[in-house]
């Protein structure tokens, strides 16, 4: 049985973090070549979430062989089509899979239809401000990577079948799309991903670290 870990974060608040200086970048002998699937939220334009690009920049300047997927609709099949047709031609790549909002319910969604080959080369997931959340789950961290938020539910949760049972992880405080004893929808806290130095450390760290390197 594989098991995959996951990184779901709910909020806190500060500084962005300085982006790691390039001659600290190696290969990792685990993931040589590497894929970050990003899937943004609802009011986000085509691109990266906002919420994920300096963590982003510092995994791709730590470790080389990255390139990052923005998919373009906010729905599974995307991601499931990114993953088999990169397999086709590069059997060996590695993937992580990151979402917001819109984004990260789509990317739960897609968790239960990935099998196989496809399950395998994913090494991590990293979802914020996720509407489909269970509480009590292991992989519900806060943004320091602490279990404050690990008994909240998200806003669409009780209309999910939510996340594999046979898959692990981590989730962050104070949003009302994630943690509905914060309110129901979204708030400020839940718009505050992008400016959170622990939120970005966090998925620096875990990414780096499921990838092969030294996190």
């Amino acid at each position: 049985m594989y098991f995959i870990e996951y990184l779901f974060v709910l909020l806190s608040a500060a500084l962005l973090l300085q982006a790691a200086p390039l001659n600290e970048r190696v290969v990792s002998s685990k993931c040589p070549s590497y894929t970050i699937i990003n899937t943004r939220g609802t009011s986000e334009s085509q691109g990266q979430s906002s919420g994920f690009r300096t963590m982003n920049s510092r995994i791709t300047s730590q470790l080389s062989g990255g390139k990052i997927y923005s998919t373009r609709e906010l729905e599974s099949q995307d991601i499931i089509d990114k993953i088999s047709s990169t397999m086709r031609s590069s059997p060996k790549e590695c993937f992580v899979l990151q979402g917001y909002s819109q984004g990260a319910a789509a990317t739960v969604n897609a968790l239960a239809k990935l099998t196989g080959a496809s399950f395998d080369a994913i090494m991590g997931v990293f979802l914020i401000g996720d509407p489909l959340r269970k509480s009590g789950l292991s992989c519900n961290v806060d943004n320091n990577g602490g279990t404050t938020t690990r008994n909240v539910n998200g806003l669409s949760a009780f209309g999910s079948a939510g996340i594999p049972s046979n898959w692990q992880g981590k989730m962050l405080e104070g949003d009302g799309v994630c943690d509905t004893t914060q309110g129901a929808g979204i708030n400020a806290a839940h718009l505050q991903y992008s400016r959170d130095s622990p939120t970005q450390n966090l998925g620096t760290s875990f990414t780096v670290k499921q990838l092969g390197g030294s996190g």
